[in-house]
């Protein structure tokens, strides 16, 4: 290979450029929002792939939930329903230790006892009497006061919230006495998140309850919660994150540790800040912070706050477990963004971060991390930069490829060591630097391309001769086997419908009809396959990847469906006749691509997944239903409701097929509907195991209530099946012998 620096010095300098850019982004120069935007999502995919799925049951989540709002009142509760509430967990259900998730910021004179003191100090202040009735009745309306006696003494962290940069400063309330001033930080203090004002509880409360902790949490740019900062420095010193104070509570309130550990590596120094919490140590990231240690599924218990009042909670759910207490009622506002879910309970993540410092499983990302990353983008930067003009795009490729793997598998080893690396960086200059590479050589090849188009003119025309050359394999009608969905349509009785009008009119119906239903199949982005008569055949996931093409399907046959009425409104106008429809729909693998003769070609699909679906259009009428589909087609739909109709066999087919009526989309179906059809299923499984007299009572019942064809045929089948029995290997599935 002859390398001719000329002809290379064009790519060489973009790659230059390209490479620059992203170090000075890796080295805090300038700033590349989606690079960040890309470490984020690359850490959310890692997360959700690694975190386990077990059940802890050290932590429980008392939720003050809308039952509980609704059983015993809107929030905040009187004190002496919180005191209630602690006595009873910690001397019926023998928790472990507490932590409040909410804020008791201020006085509760729901009991009057405002007015007892003002009459006690003015109106009344020389009645003996009312003096002596006043000093026996006080204590009992002291609720504040009855509530801090019985925080004292308990292993308890309350919470409160930090005021961050960029809100308003305010403070109210008593913070928990600070132990650790931020100066043993040394010079990394100022990487610490400072405070500038708080919201806190009560004085009373604070200095009976003794450990506290921040519940505010800090999201990333795109409101999503990833982190909690374990320390926050405030005029000087340094408080404690909502769970390590709740930890320190459960293990006796041993105080806390934090500093900052010098290491050299690379030749450079390097601080590692960390906190021991109960004697638990852990690393944290350069502002204080930790990674969520999210688990996945449902990991923490919840019990509602209304079930321990009234008692019914079993003790094996809160004995000797921590218990977090905190809302999932959305009137209550503590629902935020997690790389899980949109409205995750705020309580929730202080669980997880609890869990997380117990296994020792948080993570963090160490102090030279930037460095190593900086320094992987110079070298992969570099190679590619100077290699890929040179050997061309295809073993370009290869070599993009290779250090991509090297590059993750670098982040999955850091990974498994807890370590969460800023990979984007790296990643965005080898991809980068290869499709420049790629790009550039397309452009260079643009001339060639050009005479090739002219060459082809000869036998094809020019323009898709050059469309052809511009981007091939949009434009490629090759069969491939693909997993599809197919939907076939049919008005029924046609052949008496197109008696009744002469050809022009029917011309003119059929053209309003299939315009109707063509317009549908586009709406729900479906590929009109052909017209067959009156028949309309549909297909999705072709030549468009389309991963919800069974949910699209069935929304169109419902659409169909739903089109009917207004469009024989239409008809009626002009005398013409009412018009039915049958449509099946089927999923499966399917033959895809531009099939036919030399004389005439059509993209269409082929198959028996969709020979089945016609067979299925063909059967609507004989159960009286608008829609069928198939077993395939329901679990590959996640968004509609289904009622299971019959197990049969078509015409064609040895297997047996469970076919199913579409009922709507989820949580929109009539409750009435819903109950109709669980009770048909029941009737059906009745039906399938031969209780006739079970089967026979539901259905009759149904068919009273709301009458349908399918209820008679089942009713049919089942005298038919008393006066001539099945034979002893009956399946329950019903043979068809035509299509």
């Amino acid at each position: 290979m002859t390398i001719q620096p000329r002809k290379l010095a064009i790519p060489w300098l973009l790659a230059a450029v390209w490479l620059a850019v992203l170090v000075l982004n890796q080295a805090g120069v300038v700033r590349l929002g989606f690079v960040e935007r890309l470490n984020d999502t690359i850490y959310d995919l890692s997360l959700k792939r690694a975190s386990p799925r077990v059940l802890d049951d050290r932590i429980t989540i008392l939720d003050i939930d809308e039952a509980s709002l609704k059983e015993i009142g809107r929030w905040p509760w009187s004190r002496d329903k919180m005191a209630a509430l602690v006595d009873r967990l910690y001397n019926k259900y023998y928790v472990a230790a507490m932590g409040f998730d909410v804020i008791f910021a201020e006085p509760d004179i729901s009991s009057g006892i405002a007015t007892l003191d003002q009459l006690a100090k003015k109106d009344l202040a020389g009645d003996s009497q009312f003096t002596n009735r006043y000093a026996k009745l006080r204590p009992a309306l002291d609720f504040d006061g009855r509530f801090a006696e019985t925080l004292a003494g308990k292993t308890i962290a309350l919470g409160y919230y930090f005021i961050t940069p960029g809100l308003p400063p305010g403070t109210t309330g008593t913070l928990p006495q600070a132990t650790l001033s931020a100066s043993i930080f040394k010079n990394h203090e100022q990487s610490l998140v400072e405070a500038i004002g708080y919201g806190a509880n009560l004085e009373a409360f604070q200095q009976a309850a003794g450990i506290g902790g921040y519940f505010s949490v800090l999201p990333d740019e795109d409101g999503t919660i990833r982190k909690v900062h374990l320390l926050t420095r405030y005029q000087g010193w340094l408080y404690e994150a909502f769970s390590a104070a709740t930890l320190r509570a459960a293990f006796g309130g041993e105080p806390l540790a934090a500093g900052v550990d010098e290491k050299s590596l690379f030749g450079r120094d390097y601080n590692q800040p960390w906190v021991e919490i109960a004697g638990i140590r852990l690393n944290l990231n350069a502002d204080g912070s930790a990674w969520v240690p999210y688990r996945t599924g449902a990991p923490f218990p919840y019990v509602s706050a209304k079930d321990v009042f009234s008692g019914k909670t079993d003790i094996s759910k809160l004995e000797n477990r921590v218990i977090l207490v905190g809302s999932t009622a959305p009137g209550l506002a503590d629902l935020r963004v997690t790389p899980f879910s949109s409205a995750f309970p705020g309580v929730e993540i202080h669980a997880h971060m609890i869990a997380g410092m117990l296994d020792g499983d948080a993570r963090y990302t160490p102090p030279w991390g930037g460095d190593v990353i900086l320094g992987v983008t110079l070298i992969a930067g570099l190679l590619l930069a100077i290699a890929l003009p040179i050997i061309g795009p295809v073993y370009g490729l290869g070599l993009t490829l290779l250090l991509l793997a090297g590059m993750m598998a670098g982040y999955y080893t850091a990974w498994q060591q807890h370590l969460v690396l800023p990979l984007a960086g790296p990643l965005v200059t080898a991809i980068g630097l290869y499709l420049l590479s790629t790009a550039y050589g397309f452009l260079a090849e643009t001339r060639n391309k050009r005479q090739i188009t002219k060459l082809f003119g000869q036998y094809v025309p020019p323009e898709l001769a050059e469309e052809m050359s511009r981007d091939p394999q949009n434009y490629s009608m090759e069969g491939q086997s693909r997993e599809m969905t197919v939907l076939f349509s049919d008005i029924r009785g046609f052949t008496n419908f197109s008696e009744k009008l002469p050809p022009v009119e029917l011309a003119e119906v059929l053209n309003s009809y299939l315009s109707t239903m063509t317009a549908i199949v586009q709406q729900n982005k479906g590929t009109i396959d052909k017209y067959i008569g009156d028949a309309v055949m549909a297909f999705w996931n072709a030549p468009l990847d389309m991963p919800n093409h069974a949910e699209a399907a069935v929304q169109t046959a419902l659409d169909m469906q739903a089109a009917l009425p207004a469009l024989n409104e239409q008809f009626a106008a002009r005398n013409w006749p009412h018009v039915k429809i049958g449509v099946g729909v089927n999923t499966g693998r399917m033959s895809v691509g531009n099939m036919g003769s030399t004389f005439r070609m059509s993209y269409t699909v082929m198959g028996d997944a969709v020979n089945l679906g016609s067979r299925l259009e063909g059967i609507t009428k004989q159960y009286g239903v608008g829609i069928l589909a198939t077993q395939t087609v329901v679990e590959a739909d996640s968004k509609h409701v289904f009622m299971k109709i019959d197990d049969v066999r078509v015409k064609g087919k040895e297997q047996p097929v469970a076919i199913y009526e579409p009922l709507g989309l989820k949580g929109a179906i009539d409750p009435a509907v819903n109950s109709q059809a669980e009770r048909f299923e029941q009737a059906f499984s009745a039906y399938q195991q031969q209780k006739w007299a079970e089967a026979e009572t539901l259905l009759k019942t149904l068919n009273t209530e709301s009458p349908r064809p399918l209820y008679d045929i089942y009713l049919e089948r089942i005298a038919h099946f008393r006066e001539n029995p099945p034979p002893e290997d009956w399946d329950g599935v019903f043979v068809y012998t035509t299509k």
